[in-house]
Order: structure tokens, then C-alpha cells, then sequence
């Protein structure tokens, strides 16, 4: 039996997307080759990484899954904003940035908690809500990172849209040459119980 790789997220609607993907078309060819950029259709908001997961596992991720999802209403998400892990001199991670309601704070804690019970590991660091859009080359030189940071500075990314998150997925992740490709596994509608 083959393990999983797993992710549980947030869907972003396709025109959100497609606005990422328009705003931040003059950072790529700033870029370069020195940066992996994300393929449009797999722009989405991690809640948690699960990585390897047995297949025999995933009954019970998704009924917890879907009792936290059940105890959370649905709520607003507002995507504006471009920035870097760690910072912009020493970028890994581009990321679009995200206004997000207390709610979405508090479900994913309630996810994080439900499946740390489960004995996935918590994570080390506080949850930090954003969409990755590329990740840097470790063999980036200087001046590619040099490049980088200059249309960082350049570009100004302001309100991409705002939408209602209903439902949380569990994905599997299939590495490819061309990229991963992501897969829903499960769907959890928010306030079921509401």
C-alpha cells in the first residue's frame, strides 16, 4: 500500500486566480528562470501539510475534517498584498497576501488540534495565511535574487477580490515532471451545524 501525499486547503475561485496570475505576469519575467512559479489551477490556501499519509488513514481525516467543518460558518477572504518568506533580500517563498476573518484563525487551530490528536505532527511555527505563487531556486544567484527583489519592490498588488470560503479539501498531492497535480479527496461544507 502506496502512501499519500496530503494537504488539507481552501479553494481559491478561478477569477481570483486569473487576477494572481495578471498582476504578477511582469515579476516573472523579472525572475527569471530563478524562480518555480506556481500553475494557476493549484493556487490554493493551506490550512495544514499533512505530507506522507497511509490511504487507510483517510476515513479519519475526513470525519475530522468534517466535524470542524460542520462547527464553523462560512466566511469572507480578501486577497490583496505580495510579499516573501523570509524577506526580500533572501526570497524563498512569493506569496499574495490575505485579509482573513478571526473564523478562519480559529478552524484552522481547531484542525491543526483534531489532527494532532491523530498523531500528525504539530506544526512549529504560528499559522501565517497566504497563497504561494512561486518558490525560489535554491541555485538562485545573486544577481537572479538581486532581479527578484527589484520587481518585488516594483510591484504593487492591491485588492484582487474577495470571496466566500463554504468548504475546506483534503488533497492528494502527485509530484509530476511538469508539476503536482492536486486532487480532492474530500469536501467539507462549512456550517453544516450552524
Amino acid at each position: 500500500m502506496s502512501l499519500l501525499r496530503a494537504f488539507i486547503a481552501i479553494e481559491i475561485p478561478l477569477e481570483i486566480k486569473q487576477a494572481i496570475a495578471a498582476e504578477i505576469a511582469s515579476l516573472h519575467n523579472s525572475a527569471g528562470r530563478a524562480v518555480r512559479w506556481v500553475s494557476i489551477q493549484n493556487i490554493h490556501l493551506t490550512l495544514k501539510f499533512l505530507g506522507e499519509i497511509s490511504p487507510a488513514s483517510v476515513e479519519l481525516l475526513t470525519q475530522a475534517l468534517q466535524a470542524e467543518c460542520d462547527q464553523a460558518a462560512p466566511f469572507n477572504i480578501t486577497v490583496n498584498g505580495l510579499g516573501c518568506f523570509p524577506n526580500a533580500h533572501r526570497p524563498r517563498i512569493i506569496w499574495i497576501g490575505l485579509n482573513i476573518p478571526p473564523e478562519l484563525n480559529r478552524l484552522q487551530h481547531k484542525l491543526e488540534t483534531a489532527i494532532a490528536r491523530m498523531g500528525y505532527a504539530a506544526e512549529d511555527k504560528p499559522f501565517s495565511p497566504h497563497l504561494t505563487v512561486g518558490r525560489v531556486r535554491e541555485q538562485a544567484t545573486s544577481a537572479e535574487l538581486k532581479n527578484i527583489h527589484s520587481g518585488l519592490e516594483k510591484l504593487h498588488v492591491d485588492l484582487l477580490g474577495t470571496f466566500t470560503a463554504q468548504s475546506v479539501h483534503l488533497f492528494k498531492s502527485d509530484l509530476k515532471p511538469a508539476g503536482p497535480v492536486y486532487t480532492s479527496l474530500f469536501s467539507a461544507r462549512l456550517g453544516n451545524d450552524q
